[in-house]
């Protein structure tokens, strides 16, 4: 599969370990919610590497004045976690950016056509076109849901540039579409499976996250 998107699985133990934690069929709901909750943590600190805007100032120390970076406050930032799955992503990404602002998107997908349809949007009108966003969507399957997000994200004025996903687990259908219609894109992913089932769920993958999440 080439892409002309940027996928970046970091090689970062903790990672490592918490996928484990998620993908094991024995792991209990509690502990599942943590597991994905940490992912989100180390992913969106990856994810926000080199991209959060900074402004350069002089502070002083108790001793004396010296140079110091802070987060530009008044740079935009938004998440935008798909429900109900990207709920569980979402405490370990308001620990990265405790300040941004959140926007719910509801999608839920057909499970006979794989299609998805909105049931919530909770976007703006239009977004200030300097917003960074950060989209959640721990599964990226068929790669429904996930267009589906970006359309409308975009729709709103927001540049692919300026946007990153982060995602647990990503299969090569989701990656195709999205490299084919925004090449500027980067995603961050704790693994690549190998593809999908007859029913649209990744393989190996971990199952479904809000059922598992959930206990539903």
């Amino acid at each position: 599969m080439t892409l002309q998107l940027r996928v970046y699985v970091p090689e970062h133990p903790l990672i490592k370990h918490w996928l484990s934690v998620a993908r094991d069929a024995n792991t209990p709901s509690v502990l599942f919610k943590t597991a994905m909750t940490e992912l989100g943590r180390w992913l969106t600190y990856e994810a926000t590497r080199n991209w959060l805007p900074t402004m350069d100032v002089v502070i002083k120390t108790p001793l004396t004045e010296c140079p110091a970076t802070f987060i530009n406050p008044e740079m935009p930032i938004g998440i935008v976690p798909i429900l109900r799955a990207g709920l569980v992503l979402l405490d370990g990404v308001q620990n990265i950016l405790p300040v941004a602002a959140i926007y719910h998107l509801g999608l839920i997908r057909n499970e006979s056509t794989l299609e998805p349809s909105c049931y919530l949007n909770k976007l703006p009108d239009r977004f200030n076109p300097q917003t960074r966003i950060v989209i959640l969507e721990p599964m990226l399957a068929t790669g429904g849901s996930i267009m589906m997000a970006m359309k409308e994200i975009i729709s709103r004025g927001v540049q692919p540039n300026l946007i990153r996903i982060v995602s647990v687990v990503a299969a090569p259908p989701a990656l195709r579409q999205l490299s084919e219609n925004y090449p500027e894109l980067e995603i961050y992913a704790a693994i690549i499976d190998e593809g999908l089932n007859s029913k649209g769920y990744i393989v190996p993958g971990l199952g479904d996250a809000g059922d598992r999440a959930f206990g539903t």
